[in-house]
């Protein structure tokens, strides 16, 4: 099976943006990635504010990671169930119930910054958070591809990430500025674009309830998709490549301290840091929109994955915003290539009735690579401080993209994504 059937660029955008329910799911998608990220900033400024009230820089780092942990914790322990019920119920109205979750979340937010509260309540909200994105990622991954021709399938793949990538750069910038305004009207801006990505789910008109076999308990369920991904040592290693290269390299976690106490930016510059991979990612996305992979993709993998090391470790080291946001922003894009090659595998490869199972285990992946890895970060520079930290997470990804190309020959010796 090959990605794609020859189409022109023109004609295979136009067969897309043509398709009312594909817009109203990537219109949904770009308003729910737009308040995650704005709400991601103001939270961890919030969050570090708080903490430096009566902790040291290590101490209240280490608080600020511990939001990555909040919001992974039930990631972990409801993605599989999650990815189940995205391949038995309707995943338009999954969607539509996960946004109004992560609605009564942002007023919840909204509430504890106006009237105070302390730290706890933040990592309940933040808890209450992670369950909605156990269950919205595998039923947003499975229900994209029934909406659009298979064939057009790896150009929505790379159009909807370009839209999610030119959400998280307006979201973090637009964060930081309703931060320094008000953290309460911030929540209430990422509450209003919530209720609007839900009223596109529920709005989509199209058959996106899977088909189940009758009779198949839950566990039979779960067992075929975890045992489908197992002998897939392709999708494995592309998969867990992301995990542990992301969950030790990634810097986005203590964002707010290279802003605060390294690099003196203040939470306008620090919405700028937590924008700028969003911007590289935004550039390469729009080129793979264009230009789809089409040969060499483990090597290229491997090649983008070492580049987001590199420049972790660049970033680290940097004492310059200039230097330091086009470093963030060179890792970036070096991410969106693993991710385009990640999700292309795993959308073009698996069947529809498995997506949302297969989906949830690699949600559960990338989830333990960002929420993981920001508190990992945080634990790491308890002990070494946020430099350190950084620096030894980037050393940690070159090392682990050695290791992941003898491991998995296939992934290096991968040609095509089929």
């Amino acid at each position: 099976m090959s990605v794609s059937a020859p189409d022109s660029t023109t004609d295979g955008f136009l067969t897309l943006f043509g398709r009312r329910s594909y817009l109203l799911f990537l219109s949904g998608r770009f308003c729910g990635v737009l308040a995650t990220g704005s709400q991601a900033v103001i939270i961890g400024w919030e969050v570090y504010e708080i903490a430096r009230q009566t902790m040291s820089v290590a101490e209240a780092s280490f608080m600020v990671g511990m939001i990555g942990l909040a919001q992974f914790l039930p990631l972990f322990a409801l993605t599989l169930f999650a990815g189940e019920t995205a391949d038995r119920y309707d995943r338009r109205y999954i969607l539509a119930a996960c946004f109004a979750t992560q609605l009564l979340t942002a007023a919840g937010f909204a509430g504890h910054s106006e009237f105070g509260g302390g730290l706890w309540p933040i990592f309940a909200l933040a808890a209450l958070f992670g369950c909605a994105r156990a269950f919205f990622q595998p039923a947003a991954s499975a229900l994209g591809p029934m909406l659009v021709p298979r064939h057009l399938l790896p150009r929505a793949i790379a159009t909807n990430s370009l839209a999610a990538q030119l959400a998280s750069i307006l979201g973090p910038a637009l964060g930081g500025l309703l931060c320094a305004a008000s953290p309460s009207l911030g929540y209430g801006v990422c509450s209003g674009l919530y209720a609007i990505a839900g009223t596109c789910a529920l709005l989509i008109r199209a058959n996106t309830r899977p088909v189940v076999e009758p009779g198949r308990s839950r566990v039979a369920q779960i067992r075929e998709g975890l045992g489908y991904l197992w002998a897939n040592k392709l999708v494995l290693g592309a998969i867990s490549l992301d995990l542990f290269a992301v969950l030790l390299g990634g810097a986005t976690g203590l964002l707010p301290v290279f802003a605060r106490d390294v690099l003196d930016i203040g939470p306008q510059g620090f919405g700028v840091l937590r924008a700028s991979p969003a911007v590289g990612a935004l550039v390469v996305a729009g080129y793979l929109a264009l230009s789809p992979i089409r040969s060499r993709a483990g090597v290229k993998m491997l090649l983008a994955v070492a580049l987001f090391g590199v420049m972790t470790i660049v970033f680290a080291l940097s004492r310059s915003f200039l230097l330091s946001a086009a470093a963030l922003a060179v890792l970036g894009g070096a991410d969106m290539v693993s991710v385009y090659i990640r999700q292309s595998l795993v959308q073009i490869a698996t069947p529809d009735r498995m997506r949302g199972r297969v989906s949830a285990v690699s949600t559960l992946f990338i989830g333990a690579s960002n929420e993981l890895g920001e508190f990992e970060s945080g634990v790491a520079a308890r002990f070494l401080g946020p430099v350190g930290a950084v620096a030894f997470g980037g050393a940690g990804s070159l090392l682990v993209t050695g290791i992941w190309s003898r491991l998995f020959p296939p992934l290096r010796k991968a040609d095509r994504l089929v």
